[in-house]
């Protein structure tokens, strides 16, 4: 695991300057330049309270729509962790769990959750919602990372929410809370097979969807890290615990 951690440190010390034409308009944004951070185990409710603090206003910056899958941005505050995938309901597999607060007005990757409660549960994905995923090296990409995709013909284990896409990812339905500089997530500690001693890090990235028309292509990511806009430990090296 550290030296996975350690590899994933170099890569995004090396692109963390490296930017898209779509993602350059954000990268002065105070919305996603990390102050602080935090992750506190509540024993009165059996939570785990996940924050992340920006010089800004947290989540008042969304992206623009581009009207289709393909090419479509994502914007994330996230929460790279050493939780092991098993911990989140999928199976044993090598990578980078990390809990992604997102936005994305595209498309809607929540098919169980209505976030804006309109009656509809395909039109809220620009609402900021909570994502399990699991990241890998990825050097398609400009950020260095993507979520780890598997082929479908592949024996996964997936958490009952996971959306039906070849990825490690999840939508399990956490509320989501913006407050002036303040982005929140409360996780249920079974949530997460009762871990409450794990390290983590905060990062505010630009991510992007490859669906190309004509099926998938091998030269993208599903879902890649394009900029990395803030990492608060400077180099991924997860250093936080949980208090």
């Amino acid at each position: 695991m550290k030296t996975t951690i350690f590899t994933l440190a170099a890569i995004l010390s090396f692109t963390a300057a490296m930017a898209c034409e779509h993602c350059k308009k954000y990268e002065d944004s105070k919305d996603f330049k990390i102050k602080s951070a935090q992750v506190i185990h509540n024993k009165k409710y059996g939570s785990l309270e996940f924050e992340i603090t920006v010089e800004g206003t947290a989540g008042k910056t969304v992206p623009t729509a581009v009207g289709k899958m393909d090419m479509a941005p994502v914007l994330g505050y996230v929460f790279p962790t050493t939780l092991k995938p098993e911990d989140i309901g999928f199976n044993p597999t090598e990578g980078i769990v990390a809990l992604a607060l997102t936005s994305h007005p595209d498309f809607d990757d929540s098919p169980l959750w209505d976030e804006n409660a309109d009656g509809k549960f395909d039109n809220d994905g620009i609402v900021w919602h909570p994502h399990w995923v699991v990241l890998v090296k990825d050097e398609r990409v400009k950020g260095g990372l993507s979520v780890k995709e598997y082929k479908k013909a592949d024996k996964i284990t997936k958490p009952k929410t996971a959306p039906d896409m070849p990825m490690y990812m999840d939508s399990p339905g956490y509320q989501v809370v913006t407050q002036q500089s303040a982005i929140r997530v409360s996780v249920p500690t079974y949530r997460v097979n009762n871990k409450v001693d794990f390290n983590y890090d905060a990062v505010s990235c630009y991510m992007q969807v490859s669906a190309p028309a004509n099926g998938m292509s091998m030269d993208k990511p599903m879902l890649g890290v394009i900029n990395v806009y803030s990492v608060l430990s400077g180099k991924l090296t997860l250093p936080y615990k949980v208090k």
